[in-house]
């Protein structure tokens, strides 16, 4: 059966919760719809994170990004969003997510949200 979009974001264990490492994901092909005109609009996200106990899955990662495709939202809110929802995921020590939105009307938008655990990590 062939895959589906799905706002799940899978997670496993982190093979290496005693250091800090980055993982980054370069995500070139994200699309959503405008909310006002109802045409794509199409970003190239960058998402940089230090996990904690648990980490997210690629596959799940590629699925939910698909599952913006056919949703309207400002590129602002989907940016926030992905955080939110990443962070909610796998509570990271530290996660940046960079929208670097296609040029639409002569402008390209830049949105960067970063999240921060607050006090010591539970290793």
């Amino acid at each position: 059966m062939p895959s589906q979009p799905s706002k799940k974001l899978e997670i496993f264990q982190n093979p290496a919760p005693v250091r800090d490492y980055v993982i980054e994901f370069d995500c070139p092909e994200f699309t959503c719809l405008c909310p006002l005109t109802g045409q794509p609009d199409f970003a190239h996200f960058k998402i940089k994170y230090v996990p904690d106990a648990k980490c997210i899955e690629l596959k799940s990662l590629k699925l939910y990004l698909w599952s913006f495709r056919n949703e309207g939202s400002f590129h602002e809110a989907v940016t926030n969003q992905i955080l939110e929802d990443m962070v909610k995921a796998c509570a990271p020590r530290s996660m940046t997510v960079h929208g670097h939105w296609m040029v639409r009307g002569g402008i390209v938008t830049d949105v960067t949200c970063t999240y921060e655990k607050k006090g010591k990590s539970k290793r």
